[in-house]
C-alpha cells in the first residue's frame, strides 16, 4: 500500500495524566503538548461511513523521531470510544505519512478489500487522516496522513521542545 516509515505510534486512554507518565518513564517522552476538546465534525469527518461528530483531548510528545499521541475521547461516538468499549485503553494506532494528497487517496484506493476504511476526515489546516483495519498485522488501525506545512510547522514545535 505504502512505502512509508511508521512516523506516529498512538493510544487511545480515559486518562491523560497516567498515559503521559507511564510512556515518559518507558520511552523517555520529556513534555507533552495537550489540545483540548478537539472536535472531529460532521461535514468534514466520517465514522463506518456516516458522519462523524465527536470531541477528543489529545496529547503529544516524542520519541526521537517518532510521534507520540494520546487520545481521551470526551463526547460523541467515534472509532476512539468504540475502541474503549470493545479492548480497554491500548495502542490504537500506527501512522504513515505521505507526501501530498494524491498520494494520500492512492493509499486509500491500494489498501485491498482486507484494509477497510472505518474512519477518515479533514482536520483545520487541512490534514487528511484516514483509519484503516489492521488487525491482520497485529495492531487495530493503520492511519494514513497527509500532513500539511501549517501542521508540520505545529509538530515541529512539539518535537524540539524535547531537546
Amino acid at each position: 500500500m505504502t512505502d512509508q516509515t511508521p512516523v506516529q505510534i498512538a493510544w487511545v486512554t480515559r486518562d491523560l495524566d497516567a498515559t503521559e507518565a507511564a510512556l515518559t518513564t518507558l520511552l523517555g517522552a520529556r513534555k507533552w503538548v495537550r489540545m483540548p476538546d478537539v472536535h472531529f465534525g460532521p461535514d468534514t469527518c466520517e465514522h463506518r461511513g456516516n458522519p462523524a461528530d465527536f470531541y477528543a483531548d489529545i496529547s503529544l510528545s516524542y520519541a526521537g523521531d517518532t510521534q507520540l499521541e494520546l487520545i481521551a475521547p470526551t463526547r460523541g461516538e467515534s472509532i476512539y470510544t468504540e475502541f474503549l468499549e470493545q479492548s480497554g485503553p491500548g495502542l490504537h494506532h500506527i501512522c504513515v505519512e505521505v507526501p501530498d494528497t494524491d498520494a494520500f487517496d492512492a493509499a486509500l484506493a491500494n489498501g485491498g478489500p482486507s484494509a477497510e476504511v472505518v474512519a477518515r476526515g479533514v482536520m483545520p489546516g487541512g490534514m487528511r487522516f484516514a483509519y484503516l483495519s489492521a488487525a491482520a498485522a497485529g495492531v487495530p488501525y493503520l492511519e494514513i496522513a497527509y500532513v500539511p506545512d501549517e501542521i508540520r510547522t505545529f509538530f515541529d514545535y512539539v518535537k524540539q521542545e524535547q531537546q
